[in-house]
C-alpha cells in the first residue's frame, strides 16, 4: 500500500483537538485554567461551523469542557497529559483503500525534563480507533508540527527536530527520509537549519517548522518574516527565505507582528501557525497591527476561504499556536 499525506487545504472529514487537562498548560491558578480553556474552546468553536470537530477530553474533565464548547463539538474520552493534538495525535494519510493514521513515537518533544507523555503517547492510536482508521506504526520520534507538506510529495522539516537531541539523534538523514517516504509518501525533502529563537526556550519544541514556513499551494511557501533587525529571528527569516528561494519555491513573506517582546523576552508570535479547514483559515491574532496585514495576505493565499481571527497570545504563552492544537483528518479519495 502506498500512502500519501494530503495537503492541509484538501477536503477534511473532521478536525481533532485535545482539551487542556493538567500541568503548565492549565497554569498556576483558576484564572490561568479558565484562560486556557477559553482559548482552546475559541479555536474549536471557530472551526466547528465549517467542519465536524472532535475534542479528546480526559474523563474527569468532560463536564467542564461541555460548559465551554459549542454543542456541535463531539467529545471522545481518553486520558491526556497535554493538549497539543498536532503533536500527540496521529498524522493522517490517504491510500487507495482509505485513510490510515501514522502513529509516530511521541516522547515529550525530545524527552524534555518538564514533559510527561505516559498518556499522550497512546493518543494517536486512541484517535485512530475513534476515527475507525487503520494504524500505520512508526519507530521514528516525530510530531505533526515538525512537518509540513504540499500534498504532492514535498515536505518541509527542520534538522534540530527529526535529527536533534532526544529524538532520533542516532538516525541518519537518509533513515529519516526513508521513513517519511514509507509513511507519508514524501519524495522531496527541504531541510531548514533551525526554527524560531523562542522555540528553543524551556517549553519550546526545538524548531518545529509549522511556525516558520508552510505551503499555501504546491510551489508556494508562506514564510515568517521578522522585519526588525533587533529581533534574533530577523536572521532566521532571512536564512529560511534564501534557502527556499534557492530550492526554486515562490516565497511569500508574512510579516511578524509589531510586538517584539513579552514578559519572558523575544516573542515567536507567528501568523504561519494558522489552520486551514473546509472553507476557512483560522488565523492567530495578537491584538497587533500585523493581524490585518496577515489576514490580507492569507485572503490572497487561500482564495475563497473565510479568514477567522482568534486571539492566540494565551497559546503562545504556553508554547504553541492554533496549528499546534489542531489536526486534520482528510476525506478518503472519491470512489472511481
Amino acid at each position: 500500500m502506498t500512502w500519501r499525506m494530503p495537503a492541509e487545504w484538501e477536503a477534511h472529514e473532521r478536525t481533532w483537538m485535545a482539551w487542556p487537562t493538567t500541568g503548565y498548560t492549565l497554569g498556576d491558578d483558576e484564572a490561568d485554567a479558565d484562560e486556557a480553556r477559553r482559548t482552546w474552546a475559541a479555536v474549536a468553536n471557530a472551526i466547528v461551523p465549517f467542519e465536524p470537530l472532535t475534542m479528546v477530553v480526559s474523563p474527569a474533565d468532560v463536564e467542564i469542557a461541555r460548559t465551554y464548547l459549542d454543542a456541535r463539538v463531539e467529545i471522545v474520552e481518553a486520558q491526556l497529559d497535554d493538549a497539543w493534538m498536532r503533536d500527540i495525535g496521529p498524522t493522517f494519510v490517504r491510500g487507495a483503500e482509505g485513510i490510515a493514521a501514522v502513529d509516530w513515537v511521541f516522547n515529550g518533544w525530545g524527552a524534555q525534563e518538564w514533559a510527561s507523555w505516559e498518556h499522550d503517547a497512546q493518543i494517536a492510536r486512541a484517535v485512530a480507533g475513534a476515527a475507525g482508521t487503520d494504524v500505520l506504526g512508526s519507530e521514528m520520534v516525530n510530531e505533526g508540527g515538525g512537518i509540513h507538506v504540499d500534498g504532492e510529495g514535498t515536505v518541509l522539516l527542520t534538522r534540530t527536530v527529526q535529527l536533534g537531541e532526544g529524538r532520533n539523534a542516532h538516525w541518519s538523514q537518509e533513515q529519516v527520509e526513508d521513513e517519511l517516504r514509507r509513511t507519508i509518501g514524501a519524495e522531496r525533502f527541504v531541510w531548514l537549519e533551525r526554527g524560531l529563537t523562542r522555540d528553543y526556550d524551556e517549553f519550546g519544541t526545538r524548531g518545529h517548522v509549522d511556525i516558520v514556513a508552510c505551503f499555501s499551494r504546491p510551489g508556494t511557501v508562506l514564510v515568517h518574516e521578522q522585519r526588525s533587525p533587533e529581533h534574533p529571528d530577523f536572521e532566521v527569516s532571512r536564512e529560511v527565505r534564501a534557502l527556499l528561494e534557492a530550492e526554486g519555491f515562490e516565497v511569500v513573506g508574512v510579516p511578524a507582528p509589531d510586538t517584539l517582546k513579552d514578559d519572558e523576552g523575544w516573542v515567536d508570535y507567528s501568523y504561519i501557525n494558522h489552520y486551514v479547514c473546509n472553507g476557512a483559515v483560522i488565523l492567530c491574532a495578537f491584538d497587533d497591527p500585523g493581524d490585518e496585514r496577515a489576514a490580507a495576505i492569507l485572503r490572497e493565499a487561500y482564495p475563497g476561504r473565510e479568514i477567522v481571527l482568534v486571539d492566540a497570545r494565551p497559546l503562545f504563552a504556553r508554547g504553541g499556536g492554533i496549528h499546534c492544537i489542531t489536526q486534520q483528518q482528510p476525506k478518503p479519495e472519491p470512489a472511481a
